[in-house]
């Protein structure tokens, strides 16, 4: 992981996390028994100042950050700097999360009002504030060439080490340019993505010029996530949903699904991707030549 230097007053985190694969055995077509590895799932709840949040199911690697990331995706806390401590207990099943103020979530019972079960993996929740905000978070155009995504996706080919193990979890990336700045697989997507905004927030990292990698589809879930953390390209091995296509439009997040080896496809932002790797005709530009089909 790469750092721009972690903040002076950052929260003191406690060392809690599980290893991600368990050993068991199973049966294979000929009767023979294997020794195979399973991905973690464990439930975790979330508590600001002893009140509960949510529950959510983990492989349970990076507890802390991704209750970190929980709470800045979902707009609950609005400054790192407020928090105190984040201590997981694996007996009682909680990452109890303490602010500096001992006040727990500022205008509480406003923020929590609605809760929208989304269609994450393990049943994501995105609660009232968190789409009330989420028109705060337009983003700067970005500018991407059609050779570095191909570096990138070769690059990102090497990862995955929990899924070649076990399968059964999404990966998510936080890329500059061809580099893997983080990577994180969880057993859902929109963990892996919260753990990451953790992540940023513990060591203030901006999202500007930064291209967010899932395995996973690319759902407005997805989308208001990378707008909170300030990221301007999505991009996805998967498929897209109509919705967060939608949102994408209105956030001017460049989506770019469908990507593995040398093929992608580009839902929205075209105007952000500079085609340098097809042939180009007499006096027209490669952009040119793919908006004239």
């Amino acid at each position: 992981m790469s750092s721009n230097g972690y903040l002076k007053n950052r929260p003191v985190l406690s060392s809690a996390g599980l290893r991600p694969t368990h050993p068991v055995e199973a049966i294979d077509e000929f009767g023979a028994v294997r020794d195979m590895r399973v991905a973690g799932e464990f439930p975790l709840t979330i508590k600001v100042d002893e009140r509960e949040v949510v529950t959510l199911m983990t492989l349970g690697t990076y507890p802390e950050l991704l209750a970190l990331g929980y709470l800045r995706n979902q707009r609950l806390i609005e400054s790192v700097a407020d928090i105190k401590a984040i201590r997981v207990d694996w007996e009682r099943e909680t990452a109890a999360v303490e602010t500096h103020a001992g006040k727990g979530i500022i205008d509480w019972e406003n923020k929590l009002a609605k809760r929208t079960v989304t269609t994450g993996c393990g049943q994501g929740t995105m609660f009232s504030c968190t789409l009330d905000k989420i028109y705060e978070s337009l983003l700067p155009k970005a500018s991407l060439r059609q050779s570095t995504l191909y570096r990138l996706l070769a690059n990102i080919a090497s990862y995955n080490e929990i899924y070649k193990q076990a399968g059964a979890v999404h990966g998510c990336a936080l890329c500059q340019d061809t580099d893997i700045e983080i990577f994180v697989e969880d057993v859902g997507r929109h963990n892996a993505a919260d753990t990451i905004a953790g992540q940023m927030w513990m060591e203030d990292t901006s999202g500007a010029g930064k291209i967010f990698y899932t395995t996973g589809r690319l759902t407005s879930e997805i989308v208001m996530k990378v707008a909170h953390m300030g990221i301007p390209v999505l991009l996805s091995r998967s498929g897209i949903t109509y919705m967060g296509l939608e949102l994408a439009q209105d956030l001017r997040v460049t989506m770019i699904a469908r990507a593995k080896g040398r093929h992608f496809l580009v839902y929205n932002g075209i105007d952000t991707i500079e085609y340098d790797q097809i042939p180009r005709q007499r006096g027209a530009s490669a952009n040119q030549q793919v908006a004239a089909g």
